[in-house]
């Protein structure tokens, strides 16, 4: 089972981050790939909501759903890119097994970058939750990514994000059990902090579902400047709240969406706000994690109250 403390942020000691920078900001670029068919008659859901509704059988092409997030792949993406290139700004890329082989050449602009890729479950399309009652099964999906990841990044991953975050209470213990040392999966805080698992610690550095480009734009529909003054008042409310404990803000961030032409203001009158705050941690997962593990061993131990 999934273990985790119960502490509210009230009752944790202070998080004080390299430096006494107050936000530890992460960009997330998901560099996902999905199959064109699926061998069955079910609908197919391709990890993340569709442009088009009535999801058609796994094994009828959808062309405009499929070529709809395809446009993040060949255009999206390298504006994206160019867009954080200009404040100096290296994004977390999230990357599909299956996207090192068909389409490398979003790897290869992260990696001739040096950002950070995080392990993002084989095929966007196949979900761990799928395997939740079958932990070989699930274990055979973490096994064979990892050795992708491996055999293109040139080292062993240290974190993994699920495809659509729909992940399993097996999935932080097998990552325990290959040496990862983060996982990202879960929603629930604006710190780090451990999972307990028969392998080891894994230290959860939450994703989010609201500071992300799927939620706000494409299921809420938010107009281009309103997701700029939603994402500045977040930082803005962190930032503030930092100065007496470290935060953590992600914002995730698809190709499809966020790399239209019309839509890349956001991020640039974001990161412009972003770059003005001089207590920013612009930080990897990998340096998170390995950071929280070596100096946050009392972060959620319980005041004495006798003290």
């Amino acid at each position: 089972m999934l273990n985790y403390d119960y502490v509210p942020i009230n009752k944790r000691h202070p998080l004080k981050f390299p430096g006494g920078k107050r936000v530890a900001l992460i960009v997330s670029f998901n560099l996902e790939t999905w199959d064109m068919t699926k061998d069955t008659e079910e609908p197919y859901y391709a990890g993340g909501p569709a442009v088009l509704p009535n999801i058609l059988p796994g094994n009828v092409a959808d062309f405009p759903n499929y070529t709809w997030r395809e446009y993040g792949q060949r255009v999206g993406v390298f504006r994206m890119f160019d867009a954080l290139d200009k404040f100096d700004v290296k994004p977390s890329c999230t990357t599909n097994a299956v996207t090192f082989d068909r389409r490398y050449a979003m790897i290869e602009a992260a990696m001739d970058r040096g950002c950070e890729i995080v392990a993002h479950n084989w095929e966007q399309g196949e979900l761990l939750w799928k395997h939740a009652f079958d932990i070989d099964a699930e274990r055979d999906v973490i096994k064979r990514t990892l050795e992708q990841y491996e055999k293109f990044v040139g080292k062993k991953a240290k974190g993994w994000l699920s495809s659509s975050l729909r992940s399993t209470t097996n999935t932080a213990q097998i990552l325990a059990e290959n040496g990862l040392t983060f996982y990202c999966d879960l929603l629930n805080d604006d710190q780090p902090y451990l999972l307990h698992t028969d392998a080891g610690p894994i230290v959860a550095t939450p994703y989010s579902n609201e500071i992300n480009d799927f939620t706000l734009i494409t299921r809420r529909g938010h107009s281009t400047s309103e997701v700029a003054e939603i994402l500045i008042e977040e930082l803005r409310v962190l930032y503030e709240e930092g100065a007496e404990t470290g935060r953590i803000m992600n914002l995730g961030t698809h190709p499809h969406v966020s790399g239209r032409a019309y839509r890349i203001s956001y991020l640039t009158k974001f990161l412009e706000y972003a770059k003005s705050l001089e207590d920013i941690w612009w930080c990897t997962r990998e340096e998170l994690a390995a950071w929280y593990l070596e100096n946050a061993q009392d972060h959620f131990d319980q005041p004495d109250p006798k003290a």
